[in-house]
């Protein structure tokens, strides 16, 4: 009962801290970028938590602790080795052009670069690719409710969407910095403190190396390796790619980043939680493996089990205070992470869709269109847990291919092409995204990203060299 009571508190303040939040809110620039006003700290934290939430602490581990053929390292490349390079890559390439062109949503830069007609359809593309990622936040929410409180997966799903819309309707970005950054805090002190306690149990590093299959942590294919010929050079780039540049063309990145008080501080910060990724990230990780070791029962035979071996462990040996500070820190992080994936299909429907077809709509009445966008999205988001796969991992993924085909070719091509024109946008974006349909359709066993990837470097190349129009003058 402690522990129920502990987490209902927990999850209620981000009501209250959004409710905080909403003072510092007047304008659509405040709600959807916090004002361009976070300093180096909060910057770094809101760009961590970017995906820090269900994937990190149970997609990932689930996969990781995986029975051959699959598991180890090879298993989970996609998420945090591609997150981790989607954040520097965003820090290197990214943050300071973008920050300087002094615009809202990532689909302005389209608008910019290459016509209205390129801003339209990268907001048709953007927006969708947000909903299966909302999902997966919601469905591993109502996991977790499920082991902890004991109430049905549904009425858990429901219950934290509403808190996420709540407060995200109230402060917008103020609000998911604030509670990204305080969360970031209590979630790495209750990892640390959980693979602390299993740390010596397992003995050490040596201990888990030494115990687990060989090449269970091999880090590039092999055909020494049983379980690499499922995942060949192909597949293994496609990994890289699927968030580590797929994820790049986003609007909750592209929101995250933008909001640092400058193009100086939206680097660092990039680079900085790039190297968090790549650290805290392996907590989750580790404390899966030595869960596995130290109880073998609670690696079941399918992935939703396993993507409750932590939770579970900690439910079962852990005290009650580091369940309290385990299980509140997990459901705030993921519901942070999901405020963000909220707000940003919601913000691009108001500034390059409502706004492409009412252009002096005022400031008023989009902050209003922006909330609502934000309510529809949510109830749209939860219907889809309904009935779907409960893979988180896997749905995370469907989430940044989207965008790996269709958008990020022309984003890149803006930036440092300066032949790059709106034909070859347009044909970028369509090849891409019609040649990875019809890859996924036919089951081709190349990796159907990589189709989309190669038919949307063509159609921009094509489209900008023969196409006619000039490029753009510097």
């Amino acid at each position: 009962m402690i522990l129920i009571v502990c987490i209902s508190l927990y999850l209620l303040s981000n009501i209250a801290i959004g409710a905080w939040a909403a003072r510092r809110v007047t304008t659509t620039q405040d709600f959807v970028l916090a004002g361009r006003g976070l300093s180096l700290a909060l910057a770094t934290s809101v760009t961590f938590a970017t995906w820090f939430g269900s994937e990190s602490i149970m997609g990932a581990p689930a996969k990781f602790v995986e029975g051959a053929p699959g598991g180890g390292v090879l298993s989970i490349i996609e998420e945090p080795f591609g997150s981790a390079l989607c954040l520097f890559l965003v820090g290197a390439f990214f943050a300071r052009p973008l920050y300087n062109e002094g615009i809202t949503t990532f689909s302005d830069y389209f608008r910019v670069r290459y016509g209205r007609s390129a801003e339209l359809m990268s907001a048709l593309i953007v927006i969708p690719s947000y909903f299966s990622w909302i999902a997966a936040q919601y469905i591993a929410i109502g996991i977790v409710l499920n082991v902890v409180i004991g109430i049905p997966m549904a009425w858990g799903i429901v219950v934290s969407a509403s808190i996420v819309m709540i407060y995200t309707l109230l402060g917008g970005m103020w609000s998911i910095s604030i509670t990204d950054f305080l969360h970031n805090l209590i979630i790495i002190l209750a990892l640390v403190v959980l693979a602390v306690v299993l740390y010596p149990q397992v003995g050490g590093i040596g201990g888990v190396v030494a115990r687990m299959p060989a090449g269970f942590f091999q880090f590039l294919p092999s055909s020494n390796v049983p379980a690499a010929h499922e995942h060949g050079w192909a597949t293994y780039l496609a990994a890289w790619m699927t968030i580590g540049l797929g994820s790049i063309p986003q609007q909750d990145i592209f929101q995250r980043v933008m909001s640092a008080k400058s193009a100086s501080v939206s680097v660092r910060a990039s680079y900085l939680a790039s190297g968090l990724y790549l650290t805290v990230a392996a907590l989750p990780l580790f404390i899966a493996v030595a869960a596995r070791l130290l109880h073998p029962d609670l690696a079941g035979a399918d992935e939703q089990s396993r993507q409750l071996i932590i939770p579970n462990m900690v439910m079962r040996h852990g005290s009650l205070p580091l369940q309290i500070l385990f299980f509140g820190a997990l459901t705030s992080a993921i519901l942070s992470v999901s405020s963000g994936a909220i707000l940003a299909p919601a913000t691009v429907f108001g500034e390059n869709i409502v706004k492409f077809f009412r252009p002096n709509l005022t400031d008023v009445r989009l902050l209003r269109t922006i909330r609502w966008a934000i309510v529809v999205i949510s109830v749209i988001c939860v219907g889809m847990t309904l009935g779907r796969s409960t893979s988180i991992f896997d749905l995370v993924g469907e989430s940044s291919a989207f965008s790996l085909v269709s958008l990020f070719i022309p984003l890149a091509a803006g930036i440092y092409w300066k032949r790059a024109n709106l034909p070859g946008c347009l044909w970028s974006i369509m090849l891409g995204f019609g040649v990875w349909l019809l890859c996924l359709w036919l089951g081709t066993s190349f990796p159907p990203m990589l189709w989309g990837l190669i038919a949307s470097t063509v159609g921009m190349a094509v489209g900008s060299l023969f196409m006619g129009e000039k490029p753009r003058e510097s």
